[in-house]
């Protein structure tokens, strides 16, 4: 059963923090999140920032809305919209650990290290056939999928840090990474690399 609509209902980095351990899934492929990061209007790294556009529309409607924007016309970016309608919302999923449909997987990324599958945002998109036609489709319903951990998962130590890839908004430390997962992107955050030690 996937994640309800009340899931994302809530602000924000507390959606992000709390996906960090679920599962993404499309098509038969499917990964845990271990990491990913949170934008809110409030502030200037949110494309909702501008306000209410054709482009950030989607942003704007209900929790538990597939945002899927292309990336420096390359890359189709998941991203989950969370908090009321009135409120421009969303966590970027940043990366999965995979645990099904591996073989597919690997054919659509041209890959064959499965921590190199979808460790970065662009790459768990192309990894699952994701692309814009997704875009303000429902997570509740489908086509993509996010379900809660899987029985008997042991909750993820969170790690925070600073978002990457963003020039604006740099000092909120709104990304968040399972400690121990070689699949977070890179650069890893501060002490990750210490967690896969013990590991």
């Amino acid at each position: 059963m996937s994640l309800p609509a009340a899931f994302y209902d809530r602000p924000v980095v507390q959606v992000a923090r709390d996906l960090v351990g679920c599962v993404l899934e499309h098509e038969g492929c499917a990964g845990v999140i271990v990491e990913s990061e949170a934008y809110h209007h409030s502030e200037a790294a949110c494309h909702a920032y501008v306000g209410l556009t054709a482009r950030t529309s989607v942003l704007y409607r209900g929790p538990g809305t597939a945002y899927v924007y292309r990336s420096y016309g390359i890359h189709a970016l998941l991203n989950a919209v969370c908090e009321p309608e009135e409120v421009g919302a969303a966590v970027l999923i940043r990366a999965l650990e995979p645990i099904e449909g591996l073989d597919r997987m690997r054919e659509r990324r041209g890959v064959a290290r499965d921590v190199d599958l979808a460790n970065g945002p662009g790459k768990l998109t192309q990894a699952l056939g994701i692309d814009l036609e997704l875009n303000a489709s429902s997570l509740v319903e489908g086509p993509v999928l996010i379900h809660p951990p899987e029985d008997g998962a042991a909750p993820p130590v969170l790690l925070a840090g600073h978002r990457i890839g963003i020039t604006k908004a740099v000092e909120l430390p709104w990304r968040f990474c399972a400690a121990g997962s070689r699949h977070v992107s890179r650069p890893w955050p501060p002490g990750l690399r210490a967690t896969l030690a013990r590991g």
